[in-house]
């Protein structure tokens, strides 16, 4: 019995390291234009061996589904993860989508070794490679077009690796996707809506994906859709960036996911983080579906919390006293959008203008204008075309809606005060979010106070764990909880005219704000 074992696993380590080798190969040979095109990123052994071991199913037959194949890493990892299991299954039928023909020729290659690998391990195999868009065949699979192919099909496994490109309102893709009820703004969350609802009852799916869907107003629709029908078994995120897909410089926040189609409201979800695939340095959590996904958030976040120091902060968050309703503010999305106030833009204010604030112009937490030192335009010249475009002035609080990728920080914030910046009026850039007060500045001592929380460790720690990108929208703004009016206050009568060091502000904000 033990050479047999060994026997099953020196075929199956065989077939993962060709895999392997041919995904290297073709990913050289691959279109760089093409491969942004088509989002095309190759999973690699490390990753795909890791996403097949998450699988717990013990069907005797399984039909597995593997949308967007490539070149069949994923297929290929399933397999072989089967064939070393103690208790193998009967029979396994793989459906393969990929409508690239150079990588569909190396899928059916791959699939075949597959075959070789099963046969050995006394498992029936069969795989059909279909050359075709794989959302177009499966939303007319469930829509029950005329021209389907076989109507009603379902599959026990789904393993995905889907490609990552934003699709425009009025394109194809979005048109296909309404038919099944799916609204989004990315091909990857289109292919893993469809292949959920292609899933068995009970059906398992496994797949790796930008992590931005676990936040932000564009995914809503998407993650309202998908928890429809599917709970999430498992969470697992990378730390390093660069780890999961080290040969592209993919530096994409990335998840892996296992969810099940089950509605059960008592699931159990393990949330890990580790190093890279290998493991390196995991940890581990185990939560109630509902601490993952709250039941009352009314924007569906996936709140993602590998261990328990993020557990102290996400309750420390939780138990603030205010919502950005109780403090009777608003956050909105800066107004000026650069290509479309082109002719109004000015490099240096001068008569008839007002100051235009960039993210450029937030320093050490207040608005330092203008700034010499920058290419962005510092003015925004006064006219008809620009009414809708200002603001009064007043005290406002900025936060930058996008950070580059090193920066230390996600949530950055700086007050802006008209006492440095004289002007009657004001304009903020688009790529700002700012808090005001029905459209007019807040008080000064809220204005400081709210900056130097937004600016806290607590609010960045809190932020990563519900966002996977660099991107701060005004609905991730709007969905925080804050420290009530007479708190924001205090902190603000403490707060000098620049912000204190990272220590000094997070001290503050523990005796002021934390110290209940």
């Amino acid at each position: 019995m033990n050479q047999l074992r060994s026997r099953r696993h020196a075929d199956t380590d065989e077939l993962l390291t060709l895999v392997d080798r041919v995904r290297r190969d073709v990913t050289h040979r691959l279109d760089p234009h093409r491969r942004t095109l088509l989002g095309q990123f190759l999973t690699p052994a490390s990753v795909a061996q890791f996403m097949a071991g998450m699988f717990t199913g013990r069907k005797a037959d399984l039909r597995i589904l593997d949308p967007g194949a490539g070149i069949g890493s994923l297929s290929a990892a399933l397999v072989a993860a089967l064939c070393k299991t103690p208790h193998p299954p009967r029979s396994i039928s793989i459906t393969a989508y990929e409508m690239d023909p150079m990588l569909s020729e190396h899928l059916q290659t791959v699939l075949d070794r597959c075959r070789q690998a099963s046969e050995k391990a006394g498992i029936r195999f069969e795989a059909r490679v279909i050359e075709e868009d794989f959302l177009e065949a499966g939303v007319d699979s469930l829509a029950g077009g005329l021209f389907t192919r076989k109507t009603n099909e379902q599959f026990d496994y789904a393993i995905l690796n889907p490609p990552y490109r934003k699709i425009s309102t009025e394109s194809h893709e979005r048109k296909l996707l309404r038919r099944v009820g799916l609204e989004t703004t990315n091909l990857y969350t289109g292919f893993l809506g469809v292949t959920a609802r292609l899933l068995a009852p009970g059906g398992e799916m496994v797949a790796i994906t930008p992590r931005s869907f676990c936040n932000g107003p564009y995914f809503e629709p998407f993650r309202r859709f998908f928890l429809r029908d599917m709970r999430f078994r498992r969470v697992h995120v990378f730390e390093a960036r660069d780890q999961a897909f080290a040969d592209d410089d993919v530096l994409q926040e990335n998840v892996v996911f296992w969810a099940q189609r089950v509605t059960r409201p008592d699931l159990r979800v393990s949330v890990s983080c580790s190093v890279g695939p290998d493991g390196s340095g995991m940890r581990i959590r185990r939560i109630r579906h509902d601490e993952l996904v709250r039941p009352d958030d009314p924007h569906a976040f996936i709140h993602i919390v590998p261990d328990s120091d993020g557990e102290a902060v996400r309750q420390r968050v939780a138990k603030l006293g205010a919502s950005l309703t109780d403090l009777d503010l608003t956050v909105s999305t800066g107004r000026v959008v650069d290509f479309r106030a082109k002719d109004l833009l000015r490099s240096s204010p001068g008569e008839n203008s007002v100051p235009l604030i960039h993210p450029c112009h937030m320093q050490r937490g207040v608005v330092e204008w203008p700034n010499g030192q920058t290419r962005k335009p510092n003015a925004l010249a006064l006219g008809p075309r620009s009414d809708d475009l200002l603001v009064p002035a007043g005290h406002y609080v900025l936060v930058k809606r996008f950070s580059a990728k090193e920066e230390p920080r996600r949530v950055v914030a700086a007050v802006f005060d008209p006492a440095v910046v004289p002007s009657e009026q004001v304009a903020f850039e688009n790529h700002l979010n700012y808090f005001h007060l029905h459209g007019r500045g807040l008080p000064a001592t809220v204005a400081k106070g709210l900056t130097a929380f937004l600016n806290s460790t607590l609010v960045d720690v809190y932020f990563r764990q519900f966002s996977g990108h660099t991107q701060v929208n005004a609905t991730d703004l709007r969905s925080l909880r804050y420290p009530v009016k007479e708190k924001l206050v205090a902190l603000g009568r403490r707060v000098g005219k620049h912000l204190r060091t990272q220590a000094d502000l997070d001290k503050l904000v523990e005796e002021i704000v934390l110290d209940a």
